[in-house]
């Protein structure tokens, strides 16, 4: 059942913007929001005039002077004042929460047109205050301070997971390397260097264990960056926009326990039943998709994702790596954009730099990463070890 059958409308995503990522010294959070607004605007082909309503997705104001960065969009243009901005923050999946805000503003009938962005501004502070805000996703860690940080939280997952089901660190080495090579395509990309299995795969002087058994290369950066899109109702589209729109066929967010203890570390049950409500509200199942950007904070999320979106059974992800299934040329190609791992993550702009890409797939505007035609996408944000979790699917129109 269509959006249109159960809502009423439609929800298009008609124009978007999205920055490069990575040490971005040049920039502010200011600037990249600025930037990423006027080119989503501009893409989809709309007077700031039109824009009802504006989200934006960012983590963590205590990594910035500024604290309160709603307004800065209306920087971007003169004609967004008086326009009600909103920031959302549920930690990593900010950037979804807010885009799902937005969705729900349009199909609730008080806004036609939305302007969503996500950024975060992170490389200028020093490792131990982006450890410790970082943190502040998690229960018993938030308020201190960890050498390993969040990594060491995932390290937890990949430990459980080898005591139930083996070694796996090869499996997590070439997920690294799958997604550094992917990388390389992406113009936006933080890390675009093909460092290959056996670099991924070995502990080294220059791939070092970060928190057993997760290495340098098992991590997402911190990052800079921004990303926007714009949502309107298929009722109120205009003809401008510079690309095809992608219609937005189907959403699901389910929130899990803090602090980690009250569930299976290793299930991401609540991963799972987002997964399953963005595919039943599009009306289709796994075998109806053509990619996936998933939340690859670390490569053991990724080998985990496969199993709850159900490509394998529990235990056996490293099918889907080991037989090639979610490689670009795979029955289901997996961050292709080279994920979180090799693009970055900007904590706030991930869901809508997710997003981003994936609409650039469906309309065949996504250069050197290209796929051959896709017609449906799933996307993945998910905030904390499995907590906060989104999914979108998203169709060609």
């Amino acid at each position: 059942m269509s959006l249109r059958e159960q809502f009423g409308r439609d929800v298009l995503l008609t124009g978007w913007g999205h920055s490069r990522f990575g040490k971005l010294v040049d920039d502010t959070l200011e600037t990249l929001i600025v930037q990423v607004a006027t080119e989503a605007m501009t893409n989809a082909g709309v007077e700031a005039s039109a824009i009802d309503e504006i989200y934006l997705g960012q983590f963590n104001s205590g990594l910035v002077p500024l604290g309160f960065p709603s307004s800065l969009v209306l920087q971007a243009d003169a004609g967004l004042v008086n326009v009600p901005a909103t920031r959302v923050e549920n930690a990593c999946a900010s950037g979804s929460a807010a885009l799902q805000q937005g969705v729900k503003s349009i199909l609730a009938g008080t806004a036609r047109t939305v302007l969503v962005i996500g950024a975060e501004k992170m490389t200028h502070a020093p490792p131990e205050l982006v450890g410790s805000a970082l943190l502040g996703a998690d229960y018993d860690m938030a308020g201190k301070h960890s050498t390993a940080g969040f990594t060491g939280l995932f390290a937890h997952v990949a430990r459980e997971y080898e005591g139930r089901y083996g070694a796996i660190g090869d499996v997590l080495g070439s997920i690294a390397a799958k997604n550094h090579r992917n990388g390389v395509a992406n113009p936006y990309a933080q890390l675009r260097k093909d460092l290959g299995e056996e670099f991924c795969q070995t502990v080294s002087e220059k791939n070092p264990l970060v928190s057993d058994p997760l290495r340098r290369t098992d991590c997402s950066p911190v990052s800079d960056g921004a990303a926007a899109v714009v949502l309107t109702s298929a009722d109120f589209r205009t003809d401008a926009a510079a690309t095809d729109p992608v219609r937005l066929a189907g959403f699901g967010q389910a929130n899990d326990f803090l602090p980690a203890a009250r569930r299976d570390p290793t299930a991401f049950a609540a991963t799972r039943v987002s997964f399953e409500r963005a595919l039943a509200m599009a009306g289709v199942g796994l075998g109806d998709l053509d990619f996936a950007e998933v939340h690859d904070c670390f490569t053991i999320a990724e080998l985990i994702m496969y199993e709850v979106m159900g490509l394998t059974a529990p235990g056996e992800g490293r099918r889907a790596v080991e037989e090639g299934w979610v490689y670009p040329e795979g029955k289901l190609p997996v961050n292709v954009s080279g994920g979180l791992k090799a693009k970055g993550h900007p904590v706030g702009a991930t869901g809508v730099s997710q997003h981003v890409i994936s609409a650039m797939q469906l309309t065949g505007t996504a250069g050197a990463m290209q796929l051959p035609n896709p017609r449906r996408a799933v996307v993945q944000n998910m905030g904390g070890v499995g907590v906060a979790n989104y999914v979108s699917v998203l169709e060609a129109v």
